[in-house]
């Protein structure tokens, strides 16, 4: 299971710049970036925080509004300059996608049009991988479920979670999944930098699918 921004794909300060952009634009108010600090570290969750802390009304247009705003600020970025991909990122998931024992998923604390958007500028392939988005739930935790029951239908299998913040790491912990963190977000005894290496992988997850 993974994480897009900052796992995936390089996207973590834009992300950031362009949702500050839009709630600012929408509600006149300058929203705080420490992410951390949200009870629930996703688009939604981090907008219904941010609307009872500032009384903000008519929330469901807010909303809709900024969704809208983020998108459209997303493209026009896309435009001038596709993402980058976490080295490494696409050919780590075509190599799993090709293992008959292992199913992918993602779950993102992004609105799954952000997802879409992101993923397939920096030329990631996802058809035929179960996605979970703020889109379904506020939680992370709720939304891995998600993600979860959508790749496997319950059926009992081990977790291994990739992200690149704490609020993943939380998550983890909550959910008493393996977590594998990306990058120096934070900190955690299994740690990459990026997916370039299979066989760094193979010593980290203790799977016995590489080749």
């Amino acid at each position: 299971m993974f994480d897009i921004d900052g796992t995936l794909v390089e996207s973590y300060e834009l992300d950031t710049r362009l949702f500050s952009e839009s709630v600012n634009d929408v509600t006149g108010i300058n929203i705080d970036t420490n992410w951390s600090r949200y009870t629930h570290a996703t688009d939604t969750g981090i907008l219904h925080q941010f609307f009872n802390e500032h009384n903000i009304r008519n929330r469901v247009e807010a909303e809709q509004e900024i969704k809208y705003l983020f998108l459209e600020k997303l493209k026009q970025a896309f435009a001038r300059e596709p993402l980058q991909e976490i080295p490494g990122a696409s050919a780590f998931i075509e190599y799993l996608k090709s293992k008959p024992n292992i199913v992918l998923s993602i779950a993102t604390g992004g609105w799954l049009e952000s997802a879409v958007l992101k993923l397939e500028s920096a030329g990631i392939h996802t058809d035929s991988i179960a996605i979970a988005s703020s889109n379904d739930h506020y939680s992370r935790t709720e939304i891995m479920k998600i993600a979860a029951f959508r790749a496997t239908a319950h059926k009992n299998c081990a977790w291994t979670y990739f992200g690149d913040g704490i609020w993943d790491k939380k998550a983890c912990e909550d959910l008493g999944i393996n977590f594998v963190l990306v990058g120096n977000g934070t900190e955690h005894y299994q740690c990459i930098e990026s997916f370039e290496s299979l066989g760094d992988l193979q010593v980290l997850l203790g799977l016995d699918c590489f080749e």
